[in-house]
């Protein structure tokens, strides 16, 4: 295993236990094996190990799945696509709630974190504008209602995975598997 990859596991584990606020580049470094200083040079600092983290260590390929909804466009069940994105979405959430929540318990680390992830291009946000996009192509090409916002409607199927991955966490019991009911409640108002 490289040592790019020790950093990572390490990274990954010390900010699922500890939350992001409170995991240390010294921390996660030790937990590696290695120095603060070795850790720089693999990564710019904590946001970046944490975009790693998210892109390479996490269950689902949420990131990729919504980046390639393009060539997605007109084919197959629209229904049978949120549901894919439904289910790859509660595993994400499932696995990084636990990581960004700790940040919302200090403030000037959350403007910190925003900010660097502006500079970067990066955040939350790109998941719902990503599926936003997916969903007005298909309103443009007649498979979804024109009425129907697709902010609105991206909104409704990823805040109902964020709600069930919160959920899941709060009573720390799983809830079961509810991306085929979400995917299906939101065509049946969107009319997929």
């Amino acid at each position: 295993m490289s040592t790019r990859d020790r950093m990572l596991d390490a990274a990954a584990h010390v900010m699922r236990t500890r939350g992001l606020a409170r995991a240390t580049t010294k921390e996660i470094a030790k937990a590696a094996g290695f120095s603060e200083a070795a850790l720089y040079k693999h990564f710019r600092d904590k946001t970046d190990l944490f975009l790693a983290v998210l892109g390479e260590r996490s269950p689902s390929a949420l990131g990729s799945l919504l980046a390639g909804l393009g060539d997605r466009v007109g084919t197959g069940s629209v229904q049978d696509t949120l549901e894919e994105i439904a289910r790859a979405a509660i595993a994400f959430y499932g696995q990084t709630f636990p990581m960004g929540a700790s940040l919302f318990s200090d403030p000037p680390l959350l403007a910190a974190h925003r900010a660097t992830l502006d500079e970067r291009g990066a955040g939350p946000q790109h998941l719902n504008e990503a599926l936003a996009d997916y969903l007005a192509a298909e309103r443009k090409g007649g498979r979804v209602r024109p009425e129907v916002d697709p902010e609105s409607a991206a909104a409704l199927l990823l805040g109902a995975c964020f709600q069930h991955a919160f959920l899941s966490h709060f009573t720390d019991r799983p809830d079961g598997d509810h991306a085929a009911g979400f995917a299906r409640a939101l065509c049946l108002g969107i009319s997929c």
